[in-house]
């Protein structure tokens, strides 16, 4: 498992301080936020993010992330399928191998809104392909359809390409309807990758992405899930994912080593930050 940081930890810092603070800090790879690359392409240019990634030694396999294209309709549709072949081309050209995209599904869902669901699936996994970026779909926990693992690997599956997986967001598999049982059904081959956090002592039903904090310092029991990555042999990339407003104010120099200190331990690898 190669463990990484989540550039949206550290929100209100650029791109460019992310990576030179995080490489400060002993982390070796990057979730990418889309927004935050897009602006430093804007400004400099992807061969001058390609060079900052290098000079740092920083590995950035996956972005996140795309939202708005499963359920969409009419002219916001079209807007969220432009910037989704934007953001693909600019993958491809970082060398950024995986994007999420959000299974976001607003309610109420009729079959005419979950056939559009299951083409959207199949259009986005052709578009990945015809980039040569996979797509992870995220199952989201309020979603309506797709907040789940079993429905999502159903849909995954359904959609029969490789180039369509899961996005493992612990977060959600913990607050929506999920089951302990379902992490069987994750396997080498449908996993793309996993986003790791604990929770904050709040009720499930009331959680929401501010309440996210470092792994081991809640009540997720996170044993159960890093042993069915081991299990299945899973090698890709596992990043702490972090949208707590009190983690922003962390400068990322220090958020850098307590946050890939605390990803490492979670996942067994303390050793690691250890040696390095």
């Amino acid at each position: 498992m190669q463990p990484a940081l989540a550039q949206i930890c550290s929100l209100e810092s650029p791109f460019g301080k992310d990576i030179e603070d995080y490489a400060a800090g002993h982390c070796s790879a990057v979730e990418i936020w889309l927004t935050k690359l897009e602006a430093f392409v804007e400004s400099a240019s992807i061969g001058a993010a390609k060079s900052l990634l290098a000079e740092f030694n920083m590995a950035a396999p996956v972005a996140a992330f795309q939202g708005g294209l499963l359920a969409s309709q009419g002219a916001a549709r079209r807007e969220a399928w432009d910037l989704f072949a934007r953001r693909l081309d600019l993958c491809r050209q970082s060398g950024i191998g995986t994007l999420v995209v959000a299974c976001d599904v607003p309610p109420p869902l009729n079959q005419q809104d979950f056939e559009r669901v299951r083409a959207s699936l199949g259009h986005a996994a052709q578009e990945g392909e015809r980039y040569g970026v996979r797509i992870a779909l995220e199952p989201q926990a309020r979603s309506a359809i797709g907040n789940n693992l079993q429905t999502a690997a159903a849909l995954v599956e359904e959609t029969g390409s490789p180039w369509l997986g899961i996005c493992l967001d612990v977060f959600h598999y913990y607050v929506g309807p999920s089951k302990p049982e379902d992490l069987g059904l994750l396997t080498r081959e449908n996993l793309f990758h996993v986003q790791l956090c604990d929770l904050n002592d709040v009720p499930r039903e009331f959680a929401s992405d501010s309440d996210r904090i470092l792994p081991g310092d809640g009540g997720i029991p996170l044993e159960p899930i890093v042993g069915r990555l081991r299990d299945i042999g899973y090698d890709r990339c596992v990043s702490l994912e972090l949208m707590n407003p009190q983690i922003w104010r962390i400068p990322p120099r220090q958020f850098g080593e307590i946050g890939i200190t605390a990803l490492r331990k979670a996942l067994g690898q303390a050793e690691m930050n250890a040696e390095s």
